[in-house]
């Protein structure tokens, strides 16, 4: 089980104020609507690499790519040029309380599709992107159903996410791609009150209250990889965690801090440090 050990001061990291600053960068500066990433015709027809129930969108996800990628990944090599890497969305099959129905192995039963969202790497694509945010040549677009453009698709959103994975070529999901996602992990339950788990895409506890000086751990239960992300005026960001990983803060001042998952910010948790 690896665990990744962070502190948090008062000030902002320098890497906390890079953050910030490509944050306001990239909702000014990458537009939504046509780029040059095209609808990916017969995506369905590459490898299926992994899958996702998203409890916090009711969605369950499927990720598609290249015979070509897949063996890349899978033998260390980089991605190559011109790799198409596609997300489908779908639904998920809701009871009549609105909760997703589940088949028989505990997974969402997926109902219709909802968007295709496509990443491509193309030598030099880069360059339309400003530096501060760029994924190395990777590009993204959002399309619906039916193959067109989504027009209000926060691509800026894209860039931001991947931008911290700059080691795994921009990808969140490279555990994933080279088939080394720890799916079947052991995920303890956690051990004391300043434990908090990561399971269905929640925090649990959502809220936490520790003294100063305490450390935090987070456990990832999900089949999916999460990171925890301090925002305000001091922003930092843990590993990627992986299922049964898990991330340690000690928290060295009195204060409130609030949380996301820097992947799904949907998820959101908060902390209240007391004075010792």
């Amino acid at each position: 089980m690896r665990q990744s050990l962070f502190r948090a001061g008062a000030l902002a990291t320098a890497m906390g104020g890079v953050l910030a600053a490509a944050g306001v960068i990239s909702q000014t500066l990458v537009p939504s609507g046509p780029n040059r990433v095209l609808f990916p015709q017969d995506w369905d027809k590459g490898v299926l690499y992994g899958t996702v129930d998203r409890y916090d969108t009711k969605q369950y996800r499927e990720f598609y790519g290249p015979a070509e990628a897949v063996k890349a990944a899978r033998e260390g090599k980089p991605i190559p040029d011109g790799t198409v890497l596609t997300l489908a969305a779908y639904a998920a099959r809701l009871d009549a309380d609105g909760k997703p129905l589940k088949d028989a192995n505990g997974r969402f039963i997926k109902d219709k599709l909802v968007a295709v969202n496509a990443m491509q790497k193309k030598a030099g694509w880069g360059e339309d992107i400003p530096a501060a945010i760029r994924n190395g040549d990777w590009i993204y677009q959002s399309f619906t159903p039916d193959g067109k453009v989504n027009e209000k698709a926060n691509l800026a959103g894209c860039y931001q996410c991947h931008l911290p994975f700059a080691r795994d070529d921009y990808l969140t999901n490279l555990a994933k791609l080279a088939g080394k996602f720890p799916s079947s992990a052991d995920t303890p339950a956690p051990g004391g009150p300043t434990d908090v788990v990561i399971r269905g895409f929640a925090f649990g506890p959502g809220a936490l209250k520790v003294t100063a000086g305490q450390r935090v751990t987070w456990t990832n239960a999900d089949d999916s990889p999460h990171q925890i992300s301090l925002t305000g005026p001091a922003p930092r960001r843990s590993d990627l965690l992986l299922k049964g990983q898990t991330a340690t803060l000690q928290f060295d001042e009195a204060g409130n801090i609030a949380y996301v998952c820097g992947l799904h910010p949907g998820m959101k948790g908060t902390i209240e440090v007391a004075a010792r």
